[in-house]
């Protein structure tokens, strides 16, 4: 293919992937299932190497895990009154995840010639959020709601990368209870160097005042990942934390630490990397989706295993999420019940499981159809949501909150108390305690608010 063909028919994809998103506003279908439409249709016109999509999928992959925990951690913050939200989303997250893999593992040693820990491995991915499909979907919630999805779905995606990675060394021969202890060693050695780097990272780039600096920390941050895993550790949480601790330095420099710090730089620092965060995420997530759409067989979906494995998986998927969220929010579970999507690091992690370790039973249809149910069934609660009308934020009021800060095509932090802003708690998120009880009810927007 000649290279201005290329350009142009990537340009073309990048306008299309815009519109969706601003369809997907409009319709609350999924932008990724609109982009794999796109693949598909592509495909049908042009000659795809699989081999080489398998490539793009392997580099696009890490740099979009990357990107979705970046954004997904200077979304949130840490504040004394959320303490209870968090942690609910953090039990959740861990708990669904565990729960869903082991079942969904059962299944596939039950109907396929697999083991236990074969089956676990394709089992994990199919059972972690995707953040790259929830926090661009559910910026017309109220922000209880919308919070306790953006907390879940990022700490399901870190645990279920972590959880994955350190499964892989159980596969070797001669792997057994040393690996357990190995494995622990190197977590607690990453979340310490997560600190360590995260805590000079903010420190030193204060001073950084050349031009591009935040291309220079964005490399920065994914060589650090690469060095990681180069050296077989799960640097994820190095990420996560860089994140947490830019958009909170409140509660990361304290005492003395705080001394070390210019909140008026951070805060200049932490605006402008989020907007390049959300842009470059926005093209990562375009081509990926779009070069798994072209990797798509639809002749896959006709294997006996399929609608059976899937139906499995995603009676497992829902069942546990159902009792989860009855357990910790009581019976107002509308619509998080029904979001809960598989996407970019379903397929990631899939695609990265070693040949060795890989199993020709598993039919990748599994795959694409829990993908496709998933997120169908995350549109039908939105839509079903917005026409009852709970749970969801009132338009005006974020339509006078938006002001002039126009329209985001990708909805993440559109309301006023989104979990995006860097200013502290409006009046509205303080009542935030009185909602998560049993039977809650909406509560109607303040007049700071509007």
């Amino acid at each position: 293919m000649e290279p201005y063909d290329l350009i142009l028919g990537g340009s073309i994809v990048l306008i299309a992937s815009y519109f969706a998103n601003i369809l997907a506003k409009k319709t609350n279908i999924p932008a990724v299932l609109m982009l794999m439409v796109i693949g598909y249709v592509i495909q049908q016109f042009v000659g795809i190497d699989q081999k080489d999509l398998l490539g793009a999928l392997n580099i696009l992959g890490p740099i979009g895990v990357i990107l979705i925990v970046l954004e997904a951690s200077l979304d949130l913050k840490l504040e004394k009154e959320k303490t209870g939200l968090i942690l609910k989303a953090t039990g959740l997250a861990i708990i669904l995840l565990f729960v869903t893999s082991a079942a969904i593992a059962l299944a596939l040693t039950t109907f396929l010639d697999m083991s236990f820990y074969t089956g676990l491995l394709y089992a994990v991915p199919l059972s972690v959020l995707s953040s790259a499909v929830i926090i661009p979907s559910v910026g017309g919630l109220i922000d209880i709601k919308k919070e306790l999805l953006i907390y879940e779905s990022a700490i399901s995606d870190i645990v279920g990368i972590i959880l994955f990675y350190a499964l892989l060394p159980f596969g070797e021969e001669g792997a057994g209870g040393g690996e357990i202890i190995h494995t622990l060693s190197d977590l607690g050695l990453t979340v310490l160097l997560s600190v360590v780097f995260s805590y000079l990272l903010i420190i030193l780039f204060q001073y950084v005042t050349e031009g591009a600096k935040l291309f220079l920390l964005m490399a920065t941050l994914v060589g650090l990942y690469a060095a990681g895993k180069q050296l077989h550790l799960s640097p994820l949480p190095l990420i996560m934390v860089f994140g947490l601790a830019l958009n909170n330095q409140k509660v990361f420099f304290r005492g003395g630490l705080k001394h070390l710090v210019d909140e008026s730089k951070l805060k200049h620092i932490l605006h402008d990397l989020h907007f390049i965060t959300l842009e470059t995420a926005f093209l990562v997530r375009t081509f990926f989706f779009v070069a798994f759409g072209m990797s798509i067989v639809l002749g896959d979906l006709i294997h006996w295993s399929v609608p059976l494995i899937t139906l499995f998986a995603i009676v497992a998927i829902y069942g546990s999420r159902f009792v989860g969220l009855r357990v910790a929010m009581g019976k107002d579970i509308t619509p998080e019940i029904f979001v809960a999507p598989r996407g970019l690091i379903t397929v990631l992690l899939f695609y990265s499981i070693p040949a060795e370790l890989a199993s020709e039973e598993f039919q990748p249809g599994i795959l694409l159809l829990t993908i496709l149910v998933t997120s169908l069934v995350m549109t039908f609660g939105l839509i079903r949501e917005a026409r009852v009308g709970t749970g969801m934020a009132d338009d005006e009021g974020e339509e006078k909150s938006e002001g002039s800060q126009g329209e985001n095509p990708t909805a993440e932090g559109e309301s006023q108390g989104s979990a995006s802003t860097v200013e502290t708690a409006s009046p509205a998120e303080s009542k935030e305690p009185k909602v998560m009880i049993p039977f809650p009810k909406p509560q109607e927007p303040t007049s700071s608010e509007s």
